[in-house]
């Protein structure tokens, strides 16, 4: 009898056939999500699970899942999934890390252009008809990226990606941790100093009870005035009310997010009324090459798991 797995969401390529030449796939079409009820009929009998970072895998789940023996999810974060509830029933869960890192990186430095050059900003004032004005020398005035100060809060792949890129613009590359990396040719500083001497701050973390609303008023208050946040993590990470507090008291000059405490938000969302913020709408591994490569380790990871062999990547 053929293993029997379900799969939360088309994905790019062509894994999911890959899938079926092994398994009976239960595969849900829709362009939304998969309906919290369709997740729990189907799981009752199956020997795997493939879902996406906005399926939650919780205790209600996995109880109802009497024969599940892996869990892959579609993503490297894994917080919405109860990795040690999980594991004390003897599943094994999955994730993808290393194949978004690049990616990624590209997109975190990409906001950190857009927002410390305006260039949002002045698209915005192209397209709805307001450069009204001749060239001047106080027009559109931005931050310069070269030779600034780069601070990242945690240096894991995606972290070295990042200060990799920042090499190009001869910027002071600084990293907070929970330890100093030995392998790192970076200065390692404590957040308060870190917060203190960047010019603009990138929040690389995962979200765990250490890292939620890590960023919040009283550690936005101790940046400087100048200085621009970039988070491309995950949203938990930064108190977000926090956030919009912070910029429009001045306190920072800046942020550029593409991840945010509930998602997705909107055009009333009080981020999106702010000038000096950019938003993308949680795309940093979205590149073609990187979504089939996911989906292939994903599916990878499910089909070695199912066969009793070591998946690519176990989470730790």
């Amino acid at each position: 009898m053929p293993h029997k797995v379900v799969v939360t969401r088309r994905l790019p390529g062509g894994w999911v056939e890959e899938l079926r030449k092994v398994a009976e796939v239960d595969l849900w079409e829709g362009e939304s999500p998969a309906p919290r009820d369709w997740i729990l009929e189907r799981v009752v009998d199956a020997d795997g699970i493939l879902v996406t970072l906005v399926d939650r895998v919780d205790r209600e789940l996995i109880d109802r899942a009497k024969r599940l023996k892996v869990i892959s999810t579609y993503s490297v974060g894994y917080d919405h999934i109860d990795v040690a509830y999980a594991r004390s029933k003897g599943i094994t869960v999955t994730h993808t890390p290393e194949v978004l890192t690049e990616a990624t990186a590209d997109l975190i430095f990409g906001l950190l252009l857009a927002v410390a050059r305006r260039i949002v900003e002045g698209d915005r004032l192209i397209r709805e008809g307001n450069w009204n004005k001749p060239w001047s020398p106080e027009f559109m005035l931005g931050k310069e990226v070269y030779g600034s100060t780069l601070g990242i809060v945690g240096m894991g792949r995606i972290g070295r990606a990042v200060a990799r890129r920042a090499k190009g613009f001869d910027m002071r590359v600084i990293y907070y941790s929970r330890r100093k990396h030995e392998e790192v040719d970076y200065e390692y500083v404590d957040l308060d100093t870190l917060l203190r001497e960047s010019d603009f701050v990138v929040l690389t973390v995962d979200l765990n009870p250490e890292t939620y609303h890590l960023i919040d008023y009283e550690k936005l208050s101790k940046m400087k005035r100048t200085a621009f946040l970039v988070n491309a993590s995950r949203g938990a990470v930064v108190k977000e009310d926090d956030l919009v507090r912070a910029l429009k008291e001045g306190l920072i000059a800046g942020a550029a997010l593409d991840v945010f405490e509930r998602e997705p938000i909107g055009k009333d969302h009080p981020l999106a009324q702010l000038p000096n913020v950019v938003l993308t709408p949680h795309i940093g591994s979205a590149t073609r090459e990187t979504r089939e490569r996911m989906a292939e380790v994903a599916v990878r990871n499910l089909i070695l798991a199912l066969e009793g062999r070591k998946p690519l990547y176990e989470v730790p």
